[in-house]
């Protein structure tokens, strides 16, 4: 039976006030200012949130500090565990509600976002069991004598969240998720281009049995509520997933008290296409490298490197394909590609569309700016293939965040290794090849903290997963991901 997401699209937001959470419970900003959330492919107003600041963040972090002190340091890891289980069956029993939300507030397709349901409530479910596999070690020293050397694992603290808006859902869980399975109490601001979906897991989480404090949700934009967060003296640490400028400014800030910092940062992925590769499986795979989520997610493969012999053939499989793709509302389930999040994000897609022309790449497919009908108000961007490429041009050099391919013909491998690490990021690459010993020899030597062969995307919670150089620091996924949330205490004791 197929789901009529439109009709139940439109009773989920009708414009009203969605206070934000703080210490378990509903609250305005209390400057009383809100931000208005829009739908990006029509333009509709969904809902409107607190602006939240500086005295919003003061308020959740006193309110973090008590639980973290408080009823939430006598849960014990089995009751975490149980605690995130209970959350991830809310999750599962509420799923379509939840990409639905994320659908309208940022515009992924629904049939994507309903698509994540493994990875998302997967990872609840991985970090409730990794909150009872928490431990030190009994450590042999060089005393002589009975004097005991042991490790503990300890909470970090208060952590403080910040995450972009191309992944509500899935961004939340990834710093909510470890912070619960190791005793951590959170503070995080979503962006303020797609806050309400994460209102939405603050409800499901409080539903669970979450102690008060435990969680606390401060809506409003990254120059207020983000950089008070950053900088706050009763915030232990700060993981943030967003742009590398930003990244740097949450670094400087969170120097005043020297808390912990994890980065995950901006990309300009390669993805390398050998001669020998399987054609069939690597033109889809390619395209939807970038154009998944309409180029607006940070492992994009957008410098796509082909052995010259292969590379006008491949490249034109490769525009044919994003000519056939539907443009569109996320709620429709034939729509496989929605908006651009916002008008200033999709100006500044355009303005590097044009860039690329201006400096002699060759437009083969899309290029230009959508309006379909009923959607007059959206921003929609035709999925772009740039041919004529070259690695100086800024369609090659700079992170889009924009449905944009720019392929690159390369001659031998060394060469094509020295062109993919030339750049500043290091977050993601793809390989295409037949030959193992290709796909060994430079998987190793591509720089990057992630690095697909013969497919692309791959994301799974026990896989650690972030960035090299400016890419940023830190590890998301994996039992290195809570290593992130714990301070190590050594105990000496002398038994005699």
């Amino acid at each position: 039976m197929t789901v009529d997401y439109k009709t139940r699209a439109a009773a989920l937001y009708t414009g009203d006030f969605r206070p934000m959470f703080i210490g378990g419970h509903w609250v305005p900003a209390r400057s009383g200012a809100v931000i208005e959330a829009h739908n990006p492919a029509t333009g509709a107003l969904l809902a409107t949130v607190p602006r939240g600041d500086a005295a919003d963040i003061d308020i959740a972090a006193g309110a973090a500090r008590r639980a973290f002190e408080g009823p939430w340091s006598r849960f014990t890891p089995f009751e975490r565990q149980a605690l995130l289980l209970r959350i991830a069956d809310l999750f599962e029993k509420n799923w379509e509600d939840l990409c639905l939300s994320d659908t309208l507030d940022m515009g992924m397709p629904i049939s994507r976002t309903l698509a994540n349901s493994r990875r998302v409530i997967g990872m609840l479910r991985f970090y409730a069991g990794m909150a009872t596999a928490i431990h030190g070690a009994t450590i042999p020293n060089s005393f002589p004598g009975e004097i005991l050397s042991q490790t503990v694992k300890e909470p970090v603290g208060v952590v403080g969240a910040i995450i972009p808006w191309n992944a509500p859902i899935a961004g939340s869980v990834w710093k909510i998720g470890p912070a619960l399975a190791t005793g951590c109490t959170v503070i995080l601001k979503p962006s303020e281009e797609a806050s309400l979906t994460v209102l939405k897991i603050a409800q499901l989480m409080a539903e669970a049995g979450l102690p008060d404090g435990v969680l606390n949700i401060v809506t409003g934009l990254g120059a207020e509520a983000g950089a008070a967060l950053a900088e706050h003296p009763g915030v232990d640490k700060i993981v943030f997933t967003g742009s590398t400028a930003t990244g740097q400014a949450i670094a400087r800030a969170a120097t005043g008290n020297l808390k912990r910092v994890s980065l995950e940062l901006g990309g300009k992925s390669p993805l390398i296409v050998c001669e020998d590769a399987d054609i069939e499986k690597a033109v889809p795979v390619a395209a939807m490298a970038v154009f998944a989520n309409s180029g607006q997610i940070c492992i994009a493969g957008s410098r796509l490197f082909v052995a010259r012999k292969i590379h006008d053939a491949f490249v034109e499989r490769v525009a044919d394909f994003a000519k056939a793709l539907r443009v569109g509302d996320g709620t429709a389930a034939e729509t496989e590609l929605g908006p651009i999040i916002s008008a200033r994000q999709a100006e500044r897609v355009g303005r590097f569309m044009e860039a690329g022309q201006a400096e002699g790449a060759t437009l083969l497919a899309g290029g230009d700016r959508l309006s379909p009908s009923g959607l007059e108000g959206g921003h929609f961007f035709a999925p772009t293939v740039f041919g004529g490429v070259t690695d100086e041009m800024r369609i090659a050099r700079e992170e889009i965040f924009g449905p944009v391919i720019s392929a690159l013909p390369f001659d031998t491998l060394e060469e094509v290794v020295g062109r993919a690490n030339a750049t500043p990021y290091g977050l993601a690459a793809g390989i295409f090849t037949t030959h193992l010993g290709t796909a060994h020899k430079l998987s190793r030597r591509i720089k990057a903290g992630s690095v697909w062969v013969n497919m692309y995307h791959a994301i799974d919670p026990a896989v650690p997963f972030g960035g090299v150089k400016m890419s940023g620091y830190g590890r998301e996924g994996g039992a290195e991901h809570l290593e992130e949330y714990l301070d190590t205490k050594a105990i000496w004791i002398q038994t005699e």
